[in-house]
Order: structure tokens, then C-alpha cells, then sequence
């Protein structure tokens, strides 16, 4: 019973498992339709294209992994390069520091050292002017004047510590030759701009001129300075503030009346004081111009209304008090005092008028020279003709018949407005050598390019010797003719 048991029940697995495998393939066949049926509509449909896209997408990105490697490996030898090429820039700038530093330590060093050097001759030189002051030594001689060197860089270099000489006072106010000077921004305080004209023009002047004003005292320097390059120096001395603008005329601190009743009697006293202490001679222009309306030492406006609290005569009267407290200090020993009214041609009618320059005249015993500011300045009149003699012929006319003083042109300079001033500059030296201009004993040139008002026009002017090749052409002819008898040394 046993033996037949066991055959039937195999028979019933095999027929168990031939309809699952039966059952499995017809599955896996309907599974399969499914899956080709869902492809085509994919690939089909237009609603499968996001899909298609992002199955193409996965199929762009794939690389394989020799190229990467490649990609990967040129990134890095470009990295490495870049690199290296940093750390050799990186080198060189950390050795150009160091030596930067190095060379900067240096300097600091060697100023230093100069520094100490300045030092010790300024107490040296103080050391010895008080003793020429106790001596009584200092002042003029027959032989000439001497100070004690005050250092400071020139054009011309020489010994700071050395004695500085000047000539006599005699020989000043009657010059054997020409003076030619010239002003710039900083001379004699610093002579970068001086030297640079003088080397352009080819001969170097031997005239300085400078400005101070009365809230300044004396400036020893500027003298000493000057004549350490052998240039005699003008001082222009304006009665009021240094710094004050050229487009008030009220001072009232400053009136000529409070000159003349004494306020700065104390001031002028010591500034004469120092003049002789510094024993060296200067020229000094006091108030020019003070024959026109913009100055506040004018007496009038040219209406006959008065100018910061000035009347008919003050002028004169502050002059002589000025020049008197110089005389009872002893400066006048050195002082080469310069009157120096303006050229006449474009002044008011009444400051034109016969005598008025003559009642500004403070008296040939108060005066050594008598001098003129005159420029070819626009606007220009229609008369104009460009010429030394229109600019100033007038002027100088007045001038000879108040007094035969020595003329100093103490102030010139000409425009480049419409290009007249070559040829202006031709005729002013042309002029020089006529016999009747042989007392003009020299001129001092106004090297700046300035902005101003003029007859209420406002407008900048170029009075620089080298303003343009045809004006320094002019220029460098004019000066070096032999028949305007100029005293020249060559430039530095």
C-alpha cells in the first residue's frame, strides 16, 4: 500500500509545477507588452519629452573615467604652474621691499646727519653774530657790507658758514651796469623756479624781488639768501596783512593815519633794529603804487572819496615818518629806498591830472630811486600800438620832472592775451638803449601767471618769461644785446 502511495503524489507535483511555470511565462510576456507599451508612448507621446530629456541629459553627462582622469590631471598641472609662477612673483617683490627699506633707512640716515650738521652751524652762526652785535661791528663800509652765513640751498651753492658780502651802499644806488631781476613764486626763500627761468633765458639775474607785509617781521634769510647768489634784493613792503587779497581796499587797522600818529612805531623800530643786525643792504619798496585806487594806502578813489580813512597827503606823511624811525635806528646805512608809482595810463582822470603824482612824491631826501609798475595788460585801448614807449613814456616823462633820481622799472611783465607780447618785449629793450632812457638803471620781471580783475574784467594773465618759444626768443635777444648794458653772468 505503501509502494503505491509515493508515485501518486509525485505526479501531482510535477503537474503543480509545470502550470505555475506556465502561468509565469504568460506573466512575464504581459509584463513585458506593458513595458514596450509605456516606452513607445514616451518616446511618442509629447508628454514624454520631459521625460525623454532628462534620459538624454543622464546620457551627455556620462564620461569615462580615462578622460576624466585626463581633465582632472591637466587642472592640476595648470594649478601647479600657477602656483610656482606666484611664489617667484612673491620673491621678487619681498626682495624689492627689503631693499626699498634698506635705501629709505639710508636716507633718513644721511638727513639726519644734515640735520645735525644745519644745526650746528645755525648755533655757530648765532654765536657769532651776537658777538659782531656786542662788537658793534655790524653795518656798512666803505669796502662793502658783510654778514654771517645763514645756510640754505642756491642756485650757486657755496660755504653756508662762510661771511656773505655785498657791495657798498654807494655802489648800489649808481650801478656800473644794468640790474636785470626777476620774481617768481618763492625766490629768494627757494630759488627751484628761478633757476629753472634763468637757465631757459641762459643769463642769470642779479636782482631778486619779494613781497612782505606788516604783519611780518624782518626776514633775515631773504636778504642774506639773496646775497649769497650775489643778487641784490628788493623787497616790495606793503602796509598791511601778507596774506590780504588784491580785491579789498579796506585795512582800517592799517590806515595812514594810524601809521602817522605811531601804532606801529614799536614794530617799525624793531624791523630797523634787525636790518642793521643782519648788516647787509636791500632795496625797499614801500607802498607802491600808490597813485592808483586799489591799494589801501591810496588816499582817494579818484572821486574824491577816501580809501580806508586816508586824506590829500597822508601818503607823504607816512613815508617820512617810516623813513625817519630807519634814520634814528641807523638803517638807512643800508636801506636803498624805492619809490614806485604806477604807469599813469589807465588811472582815473584826476590821479592823472598835472601835479597829482608830484603831491605823492615824499622828497628827494626821502627817496634813492624812483621806479614804475607797467605791464601790457588787456583790455587794450584802440591806440595801442604795442610799444615800450605807449606802456610807459608818459609815466617816465612825470617821473624826470619831479626828480633826477636814478629809475628802476621795478615791476614789469607783459600778456599773451592776442599775441602781442613778443614783439612788446622787442621794443622794450630796443627802447633801453636809446640815450634817453639812460637813466633806467635796470628792471625786475614779473615771472608769474596770475588771475585778476581789470577794469572789472577778470582774466588770467601770463606774464612768465617762457610763457611761449617766441616770447623767450624775444627775451633771451633783448637781454643779451651789448648795448643795453646789463650786468650778466651766465645761468646755472
Amino acid at each position: 500500500m505503501s509502494d503505491q502511495t509515493a508515485p501518486a503524489r509525485a505526479a501531482a507535483w510535477w503537474s503543480q509545477s509545470k502550470s505555475r511555470s506556465q502561468a509565469t511565462a504568460l506573466a512575464a510576456l504581459v509584463l513585458t507588452a506593458v513595458l514596450v507599451g509605456i516606452s513607445a508612448y514616451v518616446w511618442v507621446s509629447p508628454t514624454g519629452a520631459p521625460l525623454r530629456k532628462v534620459v538624454g541629459q543622464a546620457a551627455e553627462v556620462v564620461t569615462p573615467f580615462a578622460a576624466q582622469n585626463a581633465e582632472l590631471k591637466r587642472n592640476l598641472d595648470k594649478a601647479t604652474e600657477t602656483i610656482a609662477s606666484q611664489k617667484g612673483k612673491l620673491t621678487a617683490l619681498q626682495k624689492a621691499t627689503l631693499a626699498a627699506q634698506a635705501a629709505a633707512a639710508k636716507q633718513l640716515a644721511t638727513a639726519q646727519q644734515k640735520a645735525a650738521a644745519a644745526e650746528s652751524q645755525l648755533a655757530s652762526v648765532k654765536a657769532q653774530l651776537s658777538a659782531a652785535q656786542a662788537k658793534g661791528t655790524s653795518g656798512s663800509t666803505s669796502s662793502g657790507s658783510t654778514a654771517s652765513g645763514h645756510g640754505g640751498s642756491g642756485s650757486s651753492g657755496g660755504n653756508a658758514a662762510a661771511p656773505i658780502t655785498a657791495p657798498a651802499r654807494a655802489d648800489l644806488l649808481n650801478p656800473a651796469k644794468r640790474y636785470y631781476g626777476m620774481y617768481t613764486e618763492q625766490a629768494p626763500f627757494n630759488w627751484a623756479t628761478f633757476d629753472a627761468t634763468s637757465a631757459k633765458v641762459g643769463v642769470s639775474p642779479n636782482m631778486v624781488g619779494y613781497f612782505s607785509g606788516w604783519d611780518e617781521t624782518f626776514r633775515a634769510n631773504a636778504v642774506t639768501r639773496s646775497w649769497q647768489q650775489g643778487r641784490m634784493p628788493m623787497m616790495t613792503w606793503e602796509s598791511r596783512p601778507i596774506d590780504a587779497g588784491n580785491d579789498t581796499v579796506n585795512a582800517p587797522a592799517y590806515s595812514l593815519p594810524n601809521i602817522i600818529r605811531g601804532d606801529f612805531d614799536s614794530y617799525l623800530h624793531q624791523y630797523a633794529k634787525d636790518i642793521v643786525a643782519t648788516g647787509l643792504p636791500l632795496a625797499i619798496r614801500l607802498d607802491h603804487e600808490m597813485n592808483g585806487v586799489w591799494y589801501p594806502w591810496a588816499e582817494t578813489d579818484g572821486q574824491g572819496n577816501s580809501i580806508n580813512g586816508n586824506s590829500a597827503g597822508d601818503y607823504v606823511k607816512m613815508w617820512r615818518h617810516v623813513h625817519d624811525v630807519f634814520q634814528q635806528e641807523g638803517a638807512n646805512n643800508l636801506v636803498v629806498w624805492v619809490w614806485a608809482p604806477n604807469i599813469v595810463n589807465n588811472l582815473p582822470s584826476a590821479h592823472k591830472a598835472p601835479g597829482y603824482l608830484q603831491s605823492l612824491y615824499p622828497g628827494d631826501a626821502y627817496v634813492d630811486w624812483v621806479g614804475l609798475s607797467g605791464y601790457l595788460r588787456p583790455p587794450y585801448k584802440a591806440d595801442n600800438d604795442f610799444s615800450f614807449d605807449y606802456t610807459f613814456k608818459t609815466s617816465l616823462n612825470e617821473l624826470r620832472s619831479i626828480t633826477g633820481k636814478p629809475i628802476i622799472l621795478a615791476e614789469v611783465g607783459a600778456s599773451e592775451t592776442d599775441g602781442h607780447k613778443a614783439a612788446w618785449i622787442t621794443s622794450f629793450f630796443q627802447a633801453l638803449s636809446k640815450p634817453e632812457n639812460d637813466d633806467i638803471i635796470g628792471f625786475s620781471w614779473f615771472n608769474l601767471a596770475v588771475t585778476s580783475y581789470v577794469e572789472g574784467v577778470r582774466a588770467t594773465n601770463d606774464w612768465r618769461i617762457d610763457s611761449r618759444a617766441d616770447t623767450l626768443s624775444a627775451f633771451i635777444t633783448g637781454i643779451t644785446r651789448p648795448e643795453d648794458d646789463f650786468a650778466l653772468t651766465p645761468a646755472p
